[in-house]
């Protein structure tokens, strides 16, 4: 069977520098078997010596050879491709057979290689989950387009989801959650993180056409259900966007105006220049300083508050708060510093150094002593061990109380439950605390072997005057009771909060009637 031409056609390529290069090209082509030959000279000039020795010696040793003189731009070399055909067939038109064949291959490759840049470039600008357009699809949209304006749209509370249904379910939610705004919105859609969409309006909008135009959005995407197999899924959005003069750092602006959006549970909210919220953020930087500060100065001190016994009315217990004293000894509140002691990455050393001083503060008297721990404080292993090898080597384990916070965070109820089980076994004590606050619910009291149960303050503080709360507080204390669990008031602010207290059998009352946290141990 007779070969294609293709098959029998072999492409070589030599690159000349200088005419030394010329005796060795044309012995290498010289023993190439083939019956005929097309050779193609690339030149920026044709009657250089290199060119004129090497044209002169391909006549005298390759004599079936047909060259061709072509130009190109490389001032530096001179380049030779040959192109050798072995057959028995000779044809009149095989020159022009062969260049088509090779434009052919050439105009392929072009092709090819357009199609891989195409396909790179879509890589590049899109969200491998959703498929939509990623960021660097919409910084290139907005700077094509500086008139344009920037919704970012974030999935609230998705970690609950992840940690309920698992990650391939959360996955499918986000896709889902991408479709859904594709079919609602008007607006180009784009996947900008993990939870975070955004969209971009492409007109310029003020203030209160911005505003508007948020209204409508929100009514059209404010719940989302997803079904998947037998379940549906229930998520909500928030939005943020940016009405500033100028769309620099548009990103930063859209992101502050989200923080305070999610902060004070909001549906959306508009970024302003009015607003300064640059002085938050420089805020938040001098506060940062004086953390770090304070924990390299000893200036993070424990605060105590004492704990009544409604029985006996006698100060049995104190709370342990952690305090920052700045370099004029004036207080800051944890509520400020702490937040962002887990962003400047201190937090655990703020942890041990009240677990470190509250045991100090409390091994020369007789009082039993509470410390709070985050349940950050509880998954982290470098906590665990530190408490761990402070009840090892403390004569007053059986004294400390461990009050967890932020309790309805907690999802791994077996790492916790071996956290109480490994602390009880020195002697140690465990109180939820603001137990009845949000979403505090009673089954996993159940799973956990707690000690106290520390009733929210929002519930006591108006206990007096509030049937619903007086209703809610009886049924924790029945259910506490029931169990063997102690339990203790918090907020307690007047007389007639703690008479109420006293009358529905709560153990132990802790507020400012009773006193205010103190640096001194009374």
């Amino acid at each position: 069977m007779q070969k294609d031409k293709n098959d029998l056609l072999n492409v070589k390529e030599y690159l000349l520098e200088s005419s030394s290069d010329v005796e060795k090209t044309v012995s290498d082509i010289a023993e190439i078997d083939c019956n005929q030959m097309l050779i193609h000279i690339y030149s920026i000039i044709h009657n250089t010596v290199l060119v004129q020795n090497l044209k002169q010696e391909l006549s005298k040793r390759v004599g079936h050879a047909n060259v061709v003189l072509l130009k190109h731009n490389d001032r530096n070399n001179t380049r030779i491709v040959i192109y050798s055909y072995y057959g028995e067939v000779f044809e009149d038109n095989l020159e022009s057979e062969i260049l088509n064949d090779v434009n052919l291959k050439n105009t392929k490759l072009i092709r090819k290689l357009q199609e891989c840049k195409t396909e790179f470039m879509s890589r590049y600008f899109t969200d491998h989950l959703t498929r939509l357009p990623n960021l660097y699809q919409l910084r290139k949209d907005l700077s094509d387009n500086e008139k344009s304006a920037l919704v970012s749209i974030v999935v609230d509370d998705f970690v609950t989801i992840n940690n309920f249904y698992g990650f391939i379910v959360g996955d499918y939610v986000l896709e889902q959650v991408g479709k859904f705004l594709i079919e609602n919105l008007d607006d180009k859609v784009y996947r900008v993180s993990g939870t975070e969409f955004a969209v971009n309006i492409n007109k310029e909008l003020n203030f209160y056409e911005l505003k508007e135009y948020m209204s409508n959005m929100y009514k059209k995407i404010k719940i989302i259900q997803v079904e998947y197999q037998n379940s549906r899924i229930t998520t909500s959005l928030t939005l943020a966007s940016s009405a500033s003069s100028s769309n620099e750092n548009v990103f930063a602006k859209v992101s502050m105006a989200l923080k305070y959006a999610q902060e004070n549970h909001l549906p959306f909210w508009i970024y302003e220049d009015s607003m300064r919220f640059e002085n938050e953020y420089e805020q938040n930087l001098s506060v940062s300083s004086k953390v770090r500060h304070a924990v390299q100065n000893s200036k993070i001190v424990p605060y105590f508050q004492p704990i009544f016994d409604n029985k006996t009315e006698k100060i049995v217990k104190y709370e342990c708060l952690a305090r920052l004293l700045d370099e004029s000894d004036n207080v800051i509140s944890p509520a400020l510093f702490l937040p962002l002691a887990k962003k400047v990455k201190v937090y655990n050393l703020i942890t041990k150094i009240i677990i470190e001083k509250s045991f100090e503060a409390f091994k020369d008297n007789d009082y039993d002593f509470s410390i709070n721990l985050s349940i950050d404080d509880v998954m982290s292993t470098d906590i665990f061990e530190f408490i761990i090898d402070t009840l090892k080597n403390s004569p007053i384990a059986n004294r400390v109380i461990f009050e967890i916070v932020e309790s309805e965070a907690i999802v791994d109820f077996t790492k916790v439950s071996k956290f109480i089980n490994e602390i009880k076994r020195y002697g140690a004590k465990v109180a939820i605390d603001d137990f009845g606050d949000g979403y505090s619910n009673f089954s996993y009291l159940i799973k956990m072997d707690v000690d106290y149960i520390k009733i929210d303050g929002s519930l006591i503080k108006d206990i007096d005057v509030d049937k619903s709360s007086l209703m809610v507080v009886e049924t924790i204390v029945d259910f506490a009771r029931k169990l063997g669990v102690k339990t203790i008031a918090e907020y307690v602010h007047s007389s007639t909060v703690l008479d109420k207290v006293k009358e529905l059998g709560i153990d132990f009352s802790q507020g400012f009637y009773i006193d205010k946290p103190s640096l001194n141990i009374m």
